[in-house]
């Protein structure tokens, strides 16, 4: 396994949406593995291909966040979401391609999402609290959409020049 570089905001690659999967194969689960060690890495409790600049329908999460509880990592392909409820919740949320940065997101409280697992199984899953807003911040990474893109453009440009400025930075050092 492999931990892969993370893009940083402004990317046109984050802003494009993703392909579905087709045939699941080796090197498609060699990568979700590798997102998975890098999502850990970060640390982080999801990441979707795009964000290591792969343009396919494949997302990976792990929102296990109690002390001494069993991690869960899922990879997804091409997951959907097929149902969401009215209710809504806030959540500070943050992303690992625009670090140090946070903001209160609302999102549907809870959802239903259909996604094929690396073995090419299809799965249905209720989703609510952390794990409905993770697995929808994720696949809006697979949209092309980014968490900052529910702000106001005054609070978004603030966060883009932030990290324009982490970009010049990091590519002196």
């Amino acid at each position: 396994m492999t931990i892969r570089p993370i893009l940083i905001h402004p990317d046109p690659r984050l802003k494009t949406v993703a392909e579905p999967v087709g045939e699941i194969t080796a090197e498609l689960r060699a990568l979700a593995d590798d997102m998975l060690e890098t999502m850990y890495d970060a640390p982080g409790i999801g990441l979707a291909a795009p964000q290591i600049g792969v343009l396919k329908r494949l997302l990976v999460m792990d929102c296990v966040k109690e002390e001494g509880a069993a991690p869960r990592p899922m990879a997804l392909f091409n997951p959907e979401i097929i149902w969401a409820s009215d209710d809504m919740n806030t959540y500070e949320e943050g992303c690992l391609s625009i670090p140090e940065q946070y903001a209160e997101v609302d999102r549907p409280a809870e959802v239903q999402v259909r996604w094929i697992d690396p073995n090419g199984a299809q799965h249905e899953e209720h989703f609510k609290g952390l794990w409905a807003t993770c697995v929808q911040h994720e696949i809006d990474h697979l949209n092309g959409k980014l968490f900052i893109d529910y702000l106001k453009p005054m609070k978004r440009q603030m966060i883009t020049r932030k990290m324009v400025k982490l970009k010049r930075e990091r590519a002196r050092a």
